[in-house]
C-alpha cells in the first residue's frame, strides 16, 4: 500500500486530504500535536513514518487568523521554522527517504496588487510580517539538500471549500446584511477550491520534472466587490451593507483577528501550473460557489 505523509494535518486541508487519499487506497500517516497521532517530539516515530513514503505534505503552523501581538507573531513563525526543520532532518536520516516533499506556503509572499497579477517568475516579493514569514518558511525549506527527494513549495491562495476555512465567516456576514464590499472592494480576491488544491498535490506527485515553488490559486481572481456581490446571489440576498477600512479595523480587533486577511489585494494566478498543462474543475468563482454553498 502506498502511504502519504500528512505532517499538520488535523485541520480543514488536512482532513479533507487525508479523506481523499484514503479513497485512492493510500495508507495516511499524521504528526500532529494532538495526542492520538505521531508526535512531533519522537523523532523515532517521525522518521518511521517518512520511511518509503511516496509523499509528504506539510501544512503544520499556527493559525493566522488572530492579532499579530508579539507573542502571537512569534509562535506563528516559530511554529512553521521548528516544524519544517524537523521534517528536513528527518528526511535526511531516512534510508529510503519520500520521493517528493510539498511544504505549505502562501500567496500572501507577494505584495499588496492592484495594478497586475502576480507570477512565480515575475511576481514581487512584499514586505511586512507575514511576507517574511512566507519568505523564512521558504527558506528553511529549500535550505535542506536532499538529492532522493523532489521538493515542491505551495504558493497557496485563499483555500475555499465545504464546512470550513473562510467561507463561514463569510456567509455569516452576508446572512446578516452585512455583505457589501469591505474596504475599498477593489483590492483582489484570489482563492482555489480544495478539490483542484487536491488535485495539484497528485498532478504534481506525478510531474518528476517539477519542483520549487507553484502559485496553488484558480486562473480567474475577482475584486472584493465582485466576490460579496457572487457571494449574496448565491445565498439570495437582495443586499450587503458596506464595512469601510475602519470599521473592519473595531471589528478585527473586537474578534481578534487582522484586517489584512480581507483588505491586502492578492492577485495571483498559477503561470506554471498552466503551463505545465493542469486543468482545474473549478475555474470560476461562481461555479466554486455554487458547488460549495448549494
Amino acid at each position: 500500500m502506498k502511504k502519504v505523509v500528512l505532517a499538520g494535518g488535523t485541520g480543514f486541508i488536512g482532513e479533507y486530504f487525508k479523506e481523499r487519499f484514503n479513497e485512492l487506497g493510500y495508507k495516511v500517516k499524521i504528526i500532529s500535536r494532538q495526542q492520538q497521532y505521531i508526535s512531533w517530539d519522537d523523532r523515532s516515530e517521525v522518521i518511521d513514518a517518512l520511511e518509503n513514503a511516496e509523499l509528504l505534505i506539510n501544512m503544520a503552523g499556527k493559525s493566522v487568523n488572530c492579532r499579530y501581538n508579539e507573542e502571537n507573531k512569534h509562535e506563528i513563525m516559530n511554529s512553521r521554522i521548528k516544524t519544517t526543520n524537523i521534517l528536513g532532518e528527518s528526511v535526511l536520516a531516512c534510508e529510503n527517504p519520500p520521493k517528493v516533499w510539498m511544504n505549505s506556503s502562501t500567496a500572501t509572499i507577494y505584495r499588496h496588487a492592484e495594478e497586475r497579477p502576480m507570477t512565480e517568475e515575475d511576481g514581487d516579493i512584499g514586505s511586512g510580517f507575514s511576507v517574511d514569514v512566507a519568505t523564512n518558511w521558504e527558506k528553511t525549506f529549500f535550505s535542506f539538500d536532499l538529492p532522493k527527494t523532489r521538493k515542491i513549495a505551495l504558493r497557496t491562495a485563499i483555500v475555499l471549500g465545504k464546512g470550513g476555512g473562510v467561507i463561514t465567516p463569510y456567509r455569516n456576514l452576508v446572512r446578516f446584511g452585512l455583505g457589501g464590499v469591505q474596504g475599498s472592494g477593489k483590492q483582489k480576491f484570489s482563492w482555489i477550491h480544495i478539490e483542484d488544491l487536491f488535485q495539484i498535490v497528485l498532478f504534481l506527485k506525478e510531474r518528476g520534472d517539477l519542483s520549487g515553488p507553484f502559485n496553488c490559486s484558480a486562473p480567474n481572481p475577482v475584486s472584493n466587490q465582485e466576490l460579496m456581490k457572487l457571494l449574496r446571489r448565491e445565498m439570495n440576498m437582495p443586499f450587503g451593507l458596506p464595512s469601510p477600512k475602519w470599521l473592519l479595523e473595531i471589528g478585527a480587533t473586537l474578534i481578534r483577528t487582522e484586517t489584512e486577511l480581507v483588505l491586502k489585494s492578492r492577485w495571483v494566478i498559477p503561470e506554471r501550473l498552466e503551463r505545465e498543462g493542469f486543468k482545474f474543475t473549478f475555474s470560476t468563482l461562481n461555479k466554486t460557489l455554487q458547488d460549495i454553498l448549494q
